[in-house]
């Protein structure tokens, strides 16, 4: 599955894409904001993921910025998982493209994939430390729900404080946008 928006194209991994991503996310900073990804990165770590099959009702994508000058640079991930019997959006961007509003117009495309598929409602989450993802969150219609959990951060190592947020999908929400979506 491809996705347009206004200023990304979202597209699944492919198996050459590993030595970019390794570039993009080896960064302790992006790294220790996410729960299910080591630190340090490895080149295999990055073959692993890129190597990962499309799962359809759980998709991920790469998120690129495309430019008329040469080949789309890979700037982050976002996908849907599962986490229990919930599907969960989660997401990263690389440390240059934080505060241009990249994370909030990929979550917007993927939150309008996920209607389309069918899911009634996504939860997601984010370290207590990590108040700009809270605000992403917040930003595409996620609520907080008062619900705070230790999750194991394998870049930190331990547990840490993640506060918990859900979006019910049965109705759309303001800035939900069409999108130019094609099965690949």
């Amino acid at each position: 599955m491809f996705m347009r928006s206004e200023r990304l194209f979202l597209r699944p991994a492919w198996p050459e894409d590993w030595e970019e991503l390794l570039g993009q996310v080896a960064d302790e900073a992006v790294v220790k904001n996410l729960a299910k990804v080591p630190w340090p990165y490895t080149a295999e770590d990055a073959r692993w993921f890129a190597n990962q099959p499309q799962d359809q009702r759980l998709p991920h994508f790469f998120i690129t910025l495309p430019t008329s000058m040469e080949p789309a640079r890979i700037i982050g991930c976002i996908g849907l998982g599962a986490d229990g019997n919930e599907v969960e959006l989660g997401y990263w961007l690389a440390r240059d493209y934080w505060g241009k509003g990249y994370a909030t117009e990929a979550a917007s495309a993927v939150i309008s994939v996920a209607r389309v598929l069918g899911h009634k409602r996504l939860m997601a989450g984010h370290f207590i430390d990590n108040q700009a993802s809270g605000r992403v969150l917040r930003k595409v219609g996620f609520r907080p729900t008062g619900q705070i959990r230790q999750r194991f951060s394998q870049a930190r190592g331990c547990e840490v404080t993640s506060i918990e947020h859900c979006l019910t999908l049965d109705q759309p929400c303001d800035g939900d946008e069409p999108l130019e979506m094609r099965a690949a």
